[in-house]
């Protein structure tokens, strides 16, 4: 890419809205100065409003395909665990072909919705019987080929998967595709860590699925060949997402909950980004807080699931951080996570704007600003800010959307965030590449039609 110059009547900046700026970016998509109020005749003008693109920080993209299919109710009580059975049975078919197509059609989506970087949380390693891929990394690969065709930022999360639950106990037979050992792993963490050198759209990571999916030695193992390619890469993890897996937690450790177990057993820092953490005690509340980790939240796939609602309130007034992922993409949008997010907090405490972060504040405006800077920290890029020294990833909003209309300032956002679903986004800019035209991605019609025949077989 060139080097260039965008124009944009208004963009949120750290500091807040300004008018008429300046955006250089040089030829590997940073940002290299930002100019309010600043004019240039080799400038491109772009009608609307700039946001930093947000990132999703919690993706299974294979999941996209099933979405809706799972709404039906069996003939007992339906939970997360039931759920999980019925995309366990959907998976027996997928091909790398077909996660490919779904993935590229997921990041489309994503992009026209207003998230620019993704972190793939990658479970699907093995054949349908088990076996490995003649090149070891194959599904992961292909999710990084859909990244790079949709044209998305990526932070690869390899899941590690080795036990069917706590203390290392047998895998079902249905979670033959998900199985690796330390060696294995590590092969494809350092194929992918091979594919993204040099690529500034991508990033690198490792997922350990769970405390029931891995021992705490096998874990600790595999941060140590993780950190020999990637020191101080990001680690992801879901954690304390349903009562049932507390539960059990607390019978195989000898009363600790997975919260409480995982803080007490590493060194959950930074690096770290805790998926769901929904079921905390207050002291865990605190100390997951302090330990500057990322709450990964994913409010419509929790609440589709019937998991519960995380201790949103408690959490940032201590300090925490938080992010956003879309996670089984039954729904595929920042503004209904985020908005779920604060009204599933209004609905507990029946109170309103609780997650603001004090009085005469934007709730809109503190949880954009968290999860941009959440994303940013647990994704490992340069991301989430329109500054200097950070990638290009913007988004546009239409200032002639009848949801932003006439709003300014921070009234921008909440209008944006809260006033209905009509689709407000109008280009969008990755490391300063245009993917997203007047809301059209410039392949979505090609992907899709891949998209559809991978559905129409594996629904067949």
């Amino acid at each position: 890419m060139m080097d260039r110059k965008l124009l944009f009547d208004k963009a949120y900046l750290p500091d807040g809205f300004a008018d008429d700026v300046l955006i250089s970016i040089d030829g590997t998509g940073e940002i290299t100065a930002i100019e309010p109020g600043g004019q240039a005749l080799d400038a491109e003008w772009v009608k609307g409003i700039a946001l930093p693109g947000v990132p999703n920080v919690h993706s299974h993209a294979h999941q996209r395909a099933m979405a809706g299919l799972a709404e039906r109710s069996g003939p007992g009580p339906d939970s997360f665990w039931t759920w999980r059975e019925v995309m366990y049975g959907f998976l027996d078919r997928m091909t790398p072909e077909d996660l490919e197509a779904v993935a590229a059609q997921l990041y489309v989506e994503m992009l026209t919705s207003g998230f620019t970087s993704v972190g793939e949380f990658q479970y699907l390693h093995n054949q349908p019987d088990g076996s490995a891929y003649g090149t070891r990394a194959e599904m992961s690969l292909r999710t990084v080929a859909a990244a790079s065709e949709a044209g998305i930022g990526i932070t690869s999360l390899p899941t590690l998967y080795a036990y069917g639950g706590f203390g290392g106990a047998d895998p079902a037979g249905r979670q033959n595709r998900f199985l690796n050992d330390a060696e294995s792993f590590l092969k494809i963490v350092e194929a992918l860590h091979h594919e993204g050198a040099g690529d500034p759209n991508q990033s690198l990571g490792i997922s350990p699925h769970s405390l029931r999916a891995v021992t705490p030695e096998l874990l600790g193992d595999v941060v140590k060949g993780l950190d020999a390619m990637a020191d101080g890469a990001p680690i992801h993890i879901h954690v304390a997402e349903q009562t049932k897996e507390v539960d059990d937690c607390i019978q195989w450790s000898g009363g600790k909950r997975p919260v409480e177990f995982l803080l007490d057993a590493f060194d959950v820092s930074d690096r770290w980004c805790l998926i769901h953490a929904t079921h905390m005690t207050p002291e865990e509340t605190r100390d997951v807080a302090a330990s500057k980790a990322v709450a990964g939240l994913c409010p419509t796939t929790e609440a589709n699931l019937g998991d519960g609602l995380f201790p949103a309130g408690d959490y940032l007034a201590a300090g925490g951080r938080i992010a956003i992922g879309t996670d089984s993409h039954i729904s595929v949008s920042p503004v209904e996570d985020l908005r779920l997010l604060e009204y599933g907090q209004r609905l507990v405490h029946r109170a309103r704007n609780v997650l603001s972060g004090g009085p005469d504040r934007s709730t809109g405006r503190n949880l954009l600003d968290h999860v941009l800077r959440g994303g940013a920290q647990c994704l490992g890029r340069p991301i989430g800010a329109l500054e200097a020294g950070c990638r290009a990833d913007i988004i546009v909003l239409d200032p002639d959307n009848p949801v932003i209309a006439g709003r300014d300032g921070d009234a921008i956002i909440d209008a944006w965030i809260f006033s209905g679903n009509q689709p407000a986004v109008r280009n969008v800019y990755v490391g300063g590449v245009q993917v997203v035209q007047d809301g059209r991605h410039f392949k979505q019609d090609d992907i899709f039609r891949r998209y559809r025949a991978a559905l129409d077989r594996l629904r067949g």
